[in-house]
C-alpha cells in the first residue's frame, strides 16, 4: 500500500465456516491434541473437507495415546462448534479417515538438536511480518474491518441472537476503503455473502445487516446503499463444505495482512512452531508491531530467511517505507537481532509457542488478535518490547 496520495484499497474475509476454514480449524485441533500431550511433539497435518467427507493426511510425532479414533472424535467436535448439521455436511455423520503418518527420520535429523548442533529450521523459506498505524491493533484497516464484520455475526449467530437470524456458518466479506494522503477515510464499497435458511430474501439479509455492519465501522464511514453487496447471486443456502471443497491453508492472506503487504507463500494452520512458516511468521509481526509501537515508524515490514536444517536465519530485512523517524535500518536490524533470539527454538521459547494455542487463530486472522495472558494465545501480538527498541533509539 502506499504511503500518500488518494486511492482505494481491498480486503476480503471469511468466517469459520467457510469451507477452507472448516479445515484450518482441523487442522489445529490435531495439532493442540498433541502439542497437549507432549509440547514438543511434531505435527504436519493436512485436512480436505467435501460433501459429509473429513480427510486427514501428513505428518506426525507424539504420544500413542492420541489415536485416530481420537482425532476422528475431534474433528467432529470442531465442525459441530462451527455449526454444521446439515444433509450436505454435519458433524453427526461425515465420513472421517485419518491418514496420518509418522515424521519422514529425513527431516528429523535436520530439525532436531543433537550434540552441539541447535535445533534447525523444519523447511527452508521466506517469511513476512508487517504492522501499520491505521487501527489499534496495528493492522491495515481494510482485513482488520473485514475480520471484525465476520467475526460479530457468528458471535450473534451462535448466540441466537435475532439480529442474525436464519444466518448460517460460511460466510465471506469483503471490504473498500478510500485512502487520502495514504490514510483511511471510508470505506466506498462492502460485500457480505452469508449462507442463510431457505426461505430468506436478498432484501431480507441485507436489512439485518446493514445495521450490524454500520455499527461495527468508524463515525461517517458507512458505504451507500446501492455499494452494500448482500449476497450478490440472490441465494446462498447450500454452503460449507457441501458447496465447495476444503482445504488447509487456501486462505493464506485472509490469514494475514488482506495483500497490504508481502507473503511469503506458507501456510499456518496445522503445523507445529519447529515450521518456521508458522512460527517465523509470528516472530517478523512481534517484531513488526514492536518497531511501530514505539514509535520509531508508523509503518514496518520485517523479512526473515531460513534453510532446513539451519538454526540461525540467513538475513533479516526491515523497511519502514520512508516512516521511520530518524531510524537507521541496519542498526534497527542489529538491534532486533540483539534483542530476540531468531532461532526456531528461541522464536518458540519467546513466544511460547509449544502450547495448544492454535485453534483461535483458525479463523478471522492470525494478526490483530488481542494476547490473552491467562489462556497463553497470541503472544506475538504484545508490545512488550517497545520498551527495549525505545531505549536502543533514544527515545
Amino acid at each position: 500500500m502506499r504511503d500518500k496520495g488518494d486511492y482505494l484499497f481491498t480486503s476480503e474475509s471469511v468466517s469459520e465456516g467457510h469451507p477452507d476454514k472448516v479445515a484450518d480449524r482441523i487442522s489445529d485441533t490435531v495439532l493442540d491434541a498433541f502439542l497437549a500431550a507432549d509440547p514438543y511433539a511434531r505435527v504436519a497435518c493436512e485436512t480436505l473437507v467435501t460433501t459429509n467427507r473429513i480427510v486427514l493426511a501428513g505428518e506426525t510425532r507424539g504420544p500413542s495415546t492420541i489415536t485416530r479414533e481420537y482425532l476422528a472424535h475431534l474433528a467432529r467436535l470442531a465442525v459441530h462448534d462451527i455449526g454444521y448439521e446439515q444433509d450436505g455436511f454435519s458433524w453427526r455423520d461425515a465420513k472421517i479417515d485419518v491418514l496420518l503418518h509418522e515424521q519422514s527420520a529425513d527431516i528429523a535429523v535436520g530439525v532436531d538438536a543433537a550434540g552441539n548442533k541447535d535445533e534447525g529450521a523444519g523447511d527452508q523459506g521466506i517469511m513476512f511480518g508487517y504492522a501499520c498505524s491505521e487501527t489499534d491493533a496495528l493492522m491495515p484497516a481494510p482485513i482488520y474491518y473485514a475480520h471484525l464484520i465476520l467475526r460479530r455475526m457468528t458471535e450473534l449467530r451462535k448466540i441466537g441472537d435475532a439480529r442474525a437470524a436464519g444466518l448460517l456458518p460460511d460466510a465471506k466479506s469483503q471490504v473498500t476503503l478510500r485512502y487520502a494522503d495514504g490514510k483511511p477515510v471510508g470505506t466506498t464499497s462492502i460485500v457480505v455473502s452469508t449462507q442463510h435458511e431457505d426461505g430468506m430474501s436478498q432484501d431480507e439479509i441485507k436489512a439485518m445487516l446493514r445495521p450490524l455492519v454500520s455499527e461495527l465501522l468508524p463515525e461517517g464511514w458507512m458505504c451507500p446503499d446501492d455499494q452494500f453487496y448482500v449476497n450478490p447471486t440472490g441465494k446462498f443456502v447450500i454452503g460449507g463444505p457441501d458447496g465447495d471443497c476444503g482445504l488447509t491453508g487456501r486462505k493464506i492472506i485472509v490469514d494475514t495482512y488482506g495483500g497490504a503487504a508481502p507473503h511469503g507463500g506458507g501456510a499456518f494452520s496445522g503445523k507445529d512452531p519447529t515450521k518456521v512458516d508458522r512460527s517465523a511468521a509470528y516472530m517478523c509481526r512481534y517484531l513488526a508491531k514492536n518497531v511501530v509501537a514505539a514509535g520509531l515508524a508508523t509503518r514496518c515490514t520485517i523479512q526473515v530467511s531460513y534453510a532446513i536444517g539451519v538454526s540461525h536465519p540467513l538475513s533479516v530485512y526491515v523497511d519502514m517505507h520512508g516512516t521511520e523517524r530518524d531510524v537507521d535500518h541496519v542498526k534497527l536490524e542489529t538491534a532486533l537481532r540483539e534483542l530476540v533470539n531468531l532461532t526456531p527454538r528461541g522464536i518458540r521459547e519467546h513466544l511460547r509457542l509449544n502450547r495448544p494455542i492454535y485453534v483461535p487463530t483458525s479463523a478471522y486472522g492470525h494478526f490483530g488478535r488481542e494476547p490473552d495472558d491467562q489462556l497463553g494465545t497470541f503472544t506475538w501480538e504484545k508490545t512488550d518490547l517497545a520498551p527495549a527498541l525505545k531505549a536502543a533509539f533514544g527515545r
